[in-house]
């Protein structure tokens, strides 16, 4: 695998997943694959699972990880090609990234939406920059539309909590939220989810005018009542986005929508899941998240493997 731009990516998502808990039993036990190798961790964005679990998965591969933050530490980049620079940034994309690649087998780059502009986030500006003008393999730790290291947690996590069924009934649900966020976990998740058709029976649920990028959720079912689509499901995952249609707006927070035990009660014992950070009574209320059914810390406990299988496979690729 040379890049993990989506979990696409992926030539097996089911057998990646089998790799990753398997890995988990122990974990550092490729130490010698990394041996010598350096992974460059970019932030254009903050962070604190990402950035934890993937310089984790880095050391418990041998690798030797450096990290920058560029929006304290580096130039302010320039990424628009034939710009006469007399403003204030002071490096461009195609100077840094092939020197990046200099020092650094791997880089791997966080790089929000911007929610400004919807062509210019789908163009994923940041992260085809990097792709473009590096010559070392490219790692999404989030990028304007995709987060597809959470994505791939999400899946081990389900793997390791499912009840014993053959279809498992999954349902993505919108939440309220003060702020207008990206859409990245959710695409991410539903191209997941998406991938296990034969598995899951998959649901999104959320008021109207929060629809996701249509491309991204095909085929699965569209739900405006969440206590409907919450009946007999196996796993709650929560996330707010904001609207794609009216890009980056906040068009509604009807607080009905945050998750509590009510909703929860309609559901198969489901599992409730969320990528962190939350907000505590807003997203979902402390009875639920604080719950025994609540699988938060199991998911991000699973980012450190879903990062480390996959920088495997990229190493291996290296070899």
């Amino acid at each position: 695998m040379k890049h993990y731009l989506s979990i696409k990516d992926l030539s097996s998502i089911k057998a990646t997943v089998s790799e990753a808990i398997e890995l988990k039993k122990n974990p550092l036990q490729y130490q010698q694959l990394g041996k010598n190798k350096t992974i460059g961790l970019l932030f254009f964005n903050n962070s604190l699972r990402t950035r934890l679990s993937t310089q984790k998965a880095a050391l418990n591969l041998g690798m030797e990880p450096i990290v920058m933050n560029f929006g304290a530490e580096g130039w302010q980049l320039e990424f628009e090609d034939g710009r006469i620079m007399d403003q204030g940034k002071s490096e461009h994309v195609k100077e840094a990234a092939q020197v990046i690649s200099q020092y650094c087998d791997v880089i791997a780059i966080r790089a929000f939406a911007g929610l400004e502009d919807k062509q210019k986030d789908e163009a994923e500006e940041v992260l085809a920059a990097f792709v473009k003008h590096a010559s070392v393999p490219i790692l999404n730790m989030e990028s304007s539309v995709g987060h597809p290291l959470q994505a791939l947690a999400d899946a081990i996590t389900i793997e390791e909590h499912k009840p014993a069924k053959t279809k498992l009934k999954v349902v993505l649900s919108w939440a309220p939220h003060p702020r207008a966020l990206p859409h990245a976990v959710g695409n991410s998740f539903a191209e997941m989810a998406l991938a296990h058709e034969d598995a899951f029976e998959f649901v999104i649920t959320h008021p109207k005018g929060y629809e996701l990028n249509p491309e991204k959720t095909k085929g699965a079912v569209i739900e405006y009542d969440q206590m409907k689509a919450f009946e007999g499901a196996d796993f709650i995952y929560t996330k707010n986005w904001s609207s794609y249609n009216e890009y980056g707006k906040v068009v509604c927070q009807d607080r009905s929508w945050t998750i509590d035990k009510e909703k929860m009660a309609v559901t198969n014992d489901a599992k409730f899941m969320h990528c962190l950070p939350v907000r505590r009574n807003v997203v979902v209320a402390d009875e639920v998240i604080d719950s025994e059914n609540s699988i938060v810390i199991a998911q991000a406990n699973n980012r450190t493997y879903s990062a480390q299988i996959v920088l495997k496979k990229i190493l291996e690729a290296l070899s």
